[in-house]
């Protein structure tokens, strides 16, 4: 059955509103050599995203917790209008031989979405892309920077950017995180 153009643009309208849709397929990064899913467990503080329709607080964290070899409990959270708001998800190792291609789903009811791990010194700072092809015709993108900390360097933003353009990732709409204000909420 084929869909026309115009209905199918109509239909996912509502999913790329707040995200800025890029004609074409979505790019193929590298992703972090050699990734460690057991040390890339913990909490970790986001620090600048491309916007995204499901952020709308600020002081978003997310912890992920080691649940077996290849799958792990996601827990992320927010302050939106003075709450602490949390979503739990899952997530999984898609390729067992390219572990820095997650999976994350926060319904059982949705397929998992990619989380991939291009670049992560494990104590510092990752840099996280996940990307949806439409039709092929085009694609929606997110990207993160996170840090162990609420803060990093401004050089260490500049150079994860840099990472994110030379892997084709248009960063140029990237915002920083709000992170001020949080310890007396959380």
């Amino acid at each position: 059955m084929k869909l026309p153009l115009a209905l199918v643009f109509a239909l996912t309208l509502p999913i790329i509103r707040a995200q800025v849709p890029h004609w074409g397929p979505c790019p193929e990064p590298a992703v972090q050599p050699a990734f460690s899913l057991k040390q890339f467990m913990g909490r970790w503080f986001e620090i600048a995203k491309l916007p995204a329709q499901f952020e709308k607080g600020r002081c978003i964290e997310t912890n992920f917790t080691l649940t077996t070899s290849n799958s792990i409990r996601v827990v992320s959270s927010e302050i939106l209008k003075g709450e602490v708001k949390k979503i739990e998800g899952i997530g999984v190792v898609e390729d067992i031989k390219n572990p820095a291609k997650l999976g994350i789903s926060y319904s059982y009811v949705l397929p998992y979405s990619p989380y991939w791990i291009l670049s992560t010194d494990y104590v510092n700072s990752a840099l996280v892309y996940s990307c949806t092809d439409i039709l092929r015709l085009f694609h929606v993108d997110f990207a993160w920077i996170l840090g162990r900390t609420r803060t990093l360097p401004e050089s260490t933003i500049e150079k994860a950017k840099e990472i994110f353009a030379n892997n084709n990732i248009d960063v140029s709409r990237m915002i920083p995180s709000r992170q001020m204000g949080c310890e007396k909420m959380l």
